[in-house]
């Protein structure tokens, strides 16, 4: 096929973003038990008012909550993102988890961790445990951290730099492994109910999944490095302003879940129509079946 087909092709395939006409973000939580004050959830509409916090049903969300919220709202026009890796590293190794899995796909990974995961409300922190030293590394006992350092391909995407944690390192508050295993359970739940990016076809109505980093929202406001944690009303709107979002209604709390879900969906909703971010040059067959892709990496 020429350029010129490839390129109509596209069009073709991304003319189906232009039924999302609401937006929402996921601050996601791997942490044990049933309650999860570090989940967030915040939804817009198409326009520029500023995205609203979803209140929870009982206090705080739990895992199970937001995959029964995500059910109820399979057929929306909807297009959600949620702040977690939606896999392990693969195509660098040929295996998720070298030794044990033979999983060849995302969705495979994902049947498997639930499979093998006993945690309640869809934690995975017992896997993780379970497997410390071998795959995952929770501290200096289990060896030089470095051993652990294995990085998907969106992950290394630009210039080579592993900026996000990877999901093997299951220690510190910058860790990403324990949210992510809990979910793919989540991921596992929806499979053939909510279609998930980029492993799923893009649907021409209904809801979507696509994995997020939250950091990417900030820096397109314009917030430095080490410095994108919005804690007040005043740093929020100018957030939000910068991405072409109108202020925001005040919350009674400001929290890190709370302003970073706030920001991201509305990032999500000034971004969803970008062609070049559905179709990154990095995203090879292997890499979108076995490893996935962050959205808004290009």
């Amino acid at each position: 096929m020429g350029s010129r087909d490839q390129g109509a092709a596209r069009r073709l395939r991304t003319a189906a973003l232009t039924h999302y006409r609401q937006f929402a973000a996921i601050d996601w939580s791997g942490a044990k038990g049933r309650r999860h004050k570090g989940i967030a959830l915040a939804v817009c509409d198409a326009g520029s008012e500023a995205p609203r916090l979803i209140a929870p049903p009982s206090g705080a969300w739990s895992r199970t909550q937001i995959l029964e919220w995500l059910l109820g709202h399979a057929d929306a026009p909807l297009l959600v993102g949620i702040d977690c890796s939606f896999s392990a590293p693969f195509v660098a190794r040929g295996a998720h988890l070298p030794g044990e899995t033979e999983t060849t796909s995302a969705a495979e990974l994902w049947a498997y961790v639930d499979a093998h995961s006993d945690d309640e409300d869809l934690g995975a922190a017992s896997f993780l445990e379970q497997r410390r030293g071998r795959h995952f590394y929770l501290g200096a006992a289990d060896g030089p951290k470095r051993d652990f350092l294995h990085w998907r391909a969106c992950e290394i995407a630009n210039d080579g730099a592993t900026k996000p944690t990877t999901v093997y390192d299951a220690i510190g508050a910058a860790q990403v492994a324990k949210a992510s295993f809990a979910g793919m359970r989540l991921l596992h739940r929806l499979t053939g109910q909510v279609p998930v990016w980029p492993f799923d076809p893009l649907p021409t109505s209904g809801a979507t999944l696509v994995e997020i980093y939250t950091a990417i929202a900030a820096r397109a406001a314009g917030l430095p490095r080490g410095r994108s944690k919005l804690r007040d009303a005043a740093a929020l709107d100018a957030a939000l302003t910068a991405i072409g979002s109108a202020p925001h209604a005040p919350l009674a709390r400001y929290d890190d879940h709370a302003t970073d879900a706030i920001l991201t969906a509305a990032w999500l909703r000034a971004n969803a129509d970008r062609v070049e971010l559905w179709h990154p040059p990095g995203l090879a067959a292997d890499v979108r079946r076995t490893e996935g892709w962050t959205f808004g990496v290009a």
